[in-house]
């Protein structure tokens, strides 16, 4: 923390980026463990994410959302897949004019050669998985129905302004930390 922010001990500036997963749970759990021990009050962080693995995005939407911080997530870029349910953890959310998001249904790659039984097991956990995360999208975004027909069976991919208008982002904004504040990648 710069000598600015141990003063207020109130905002830290971050960055976030990679893959979503346990190295990313790991290193965001171990981020906000500092943070809350530097007396963070709110927290901002840029994302920049093509998504990974759901349960690794789940834990941390979970566990950001109820930690003690208010986490203002910012996307200078793309945001995608379960990338997006992370990002949706921030109590304030914006994006660059430039920015994308894109959101889908899961899906996975059965072995060649598996058997029904197999395939079965696959089936039942993307559709858990596609029940978790559509809930939590459903509780922060409000899609059109043609927009929601396009995320049933493709991609969905949203510019800024589209966002804006689904209520994912408050408003087109950029990540902009002040003159000399310490930003720290988590």
């Amino acid at each position: 923390m710069t000598e600015q922010q141990t003063k207020s001990g109130t905002e830290a500036w971050f960055t976030l980026s990679g893959d979503v997963n346990s190295d990313m749970v790991h290193r965001v759990f171990e981020s906000v463990s500092a943070m809350t021990e530097a007396g963070v009050e709110r927290a901002h962080i840029l994302i920049q994410s093509n998504g990974g693995y759901v349960s690794d995005g789940l834990c941390m939407y979970n566990f950001l959302s109820r930690a003690p911080i208010e986490f203002v997530m910012y996307n200078g870029g793309a945001v995608a897949s379960i990338a997006v349910i992370l990002f949706l953890s921030g109590t304030r959310r914006y994006a660059s004019e430039t920015a994308r998001f894109m959101v889908h249904k899961s899906h996975a790659t059965a072995s060649p050669g598996a058997r029904p039984d197999a395939l079965n097991i696959i089936v039942e956990g993307l559709r858990a998985d596609d029940a978790r995360t559509e809930s939590i999208l459903r509780k922060h975004i409000e899609l059109s129905p043609e927009q929601w027909a396009i995320h049933q069976y493709s991609d969905l991919h949203l510019t800024s302004r589209d966002a804006k208008a689904a209520r994912m982002i408050d408003d087109v904004a950029d990540f902009a930390p002040p003159r000399g504040v310490h930003i720290r990648n988590i």
